[in-house]
């Protein structure tokens, strides 16, 4: 207990000096009282007192998740610093420091501890599955092995880079018609159930049978006034159900996957980022020098489609019993032919790992420009699908006025 209570930490705090102006700043001390304590003995009255762990206004850092993007930037300060002459220890040491978010530098931290007891880098990478999947951590073992870590690295972070700029680019064409889905569900609940019961109780004062639109429209707010309760648990308890089907059936993920390539546009734009994807991967492995057959796995692994990773795996297969991988490429019946003829260049002149770079950028260039185009598309169609919605339900609304005023 006298260990722990003796142990220093670090507390961001807010006071005013001795002429009354508000300052701030961190000291150390085992815990809150004795850092007020050791404030008042220099002169400054404490009136805010926090662990470096919250953030409070004081400066702290909150412990953040660690995205892919923070891997892919903890690579390219690797790669950049060894390339530089710095040692490994110091470079991680420096990341750690420098770092915007606590979690990563906590994990940083714990692979320079490990690297400090003679455990290699990679090994230490392997020890973080969460963080450093198979391909990172091959690729850090093969730079280990051969002397050239830093260009390892280098290729690395500019891997992880186009890869995360690619999911980015497909998320962006996901949220448009997600965005149009959620924004018309909003607008016809709130239109429901707050709007159309006004027109109702209008409505019955009138003596005369409705409109066979406006009785329908009135007996969905109805059921909506009801029951809303009941809809938004089943909409809950469908995206949960969904969510759960596809993390834990891998049936449900192929279907699911082969639904979503067939997708108008957007099946277009998910079919050329997992083309993108697959080219990036390959070359990346195959320029680091490891063998095809077991670079197959990780690139079967990053594809990001169920379908395309059961393609590649059966590509591995066949280019492990001595065909081709153009071949076994065409076999699969799922890449397009500019891929099929740039690979097969690439194994005729001896850069396969060139020819796929070239397959990568012209597939995400390509998603690039359609994902913009799919923003421009989906932008006059989501007012129009919300003008066509509100639109039928202001008609469903004033058809019996009209009605009765064509009495009148």
């Amino acid at each position: 207990m006298a260990s722990t209570m003796s142990e220093n930490q670090t507390f961001f705090w807010i006071g005013t000096d001795r002429s009354g102006a508000r300052i701030k700043g961190q000291t150390d001390g085992p815990n809150e009282a004795m850092a007020k304590v050791a404030l008042r003995k220099q002169g400054i009255n404490p009136i805010r007192v926090r662990k470096q762990t919250t953030i409070f206004g004081l400066g702290g850092k909150r412990k953040k998740k660690i995205k892919a993007g923070d891997i892919a930037i903890f690579a390219r300060q690797m790669a950049t610093m060894l390339a530089a002459g710095v040692p490994l220890v110091q470079s991680l040491e420096i990341i750690a420091k420098g770092a915007d978010n606590p979690s990563l530098a906590e994990l940083v931290d714990a692979i320079r501890k490990d690297i400090e007891d003679g455990i290699p880098l990679a090994q230490a990478l392997s020890r973080h599955p969460k963080y450093f999947d198979d391909l990172f951590v091959n690729l850090v073992d093969a730079g280990e092995k051969s002397g050239a870590l830093e260009s390892l690295l280098d290729k690395i972070a500019t891997y992880k880079e186009k890869t995360e700029a690619i999911k980015a680019k497909v998320r962006k064409a996901l949220f448009y018609p997600s965005a149009v889905i959620v924004v018309a569900i909003i607008v016809v609940g709130i239109l429901l159930y707050f709007v159309v019961p006004q027109f109702q109780s209008l409505f019955q004062g009138f003596g005369a049978d409705l409109p066979a639109f406006t009785l329908l429209v009135i007996s969905l707010s109805e059921t909506v006034q009801a029951w809303w309760w009941l809809i938004i648990g089943i909409i809950a308890a469908a995206f949960y159900a969904f969510f759960q089907a596809r993390l834990r059936s891998r049936s449900f993920r192929r279907m699911n996957d082969r639904l979503a390539l067939k997708l108008p546009v957007i099946g277009d734009i998910l079919y050329k980022a997992a083309v993108a994807r697959f080219a990036r991967t390959l070359s990346t492995m195959f320029a680091a020098g490891v063998p095809l057959v077991e670079a197959m796995d990780s690139v079967a692994r990053a594809s990001g489609n169920i379908v395309f990773e059961e393609a590649i795996l059966q590509m591995r297969d066949q280019v492990s019993s001595g065909v081709q991988l153009q071949l076994a490429m065409n076999n699969t019946g799922l890449f397009p032919s500019m891929a099929l003829q740039m690979v097969a260049i690439g194994e005729e002149s001896g850069s396969l790992d060139a020819m796929c770079a070239r397959v990568a950028d012209f597939y995400e260039a390509e998603v690039d420009n359609q994902v913009d185009s799919l923003s421009s598309l989906l932008e006059p169609m989501i007012m129009a699908i919300i003008g066509v919605l509100v639109g039928g339900l202001v008609i469903a609304m004033y058809l019996p006025i009209f009605k009765l005023g064509s009495v009148v």
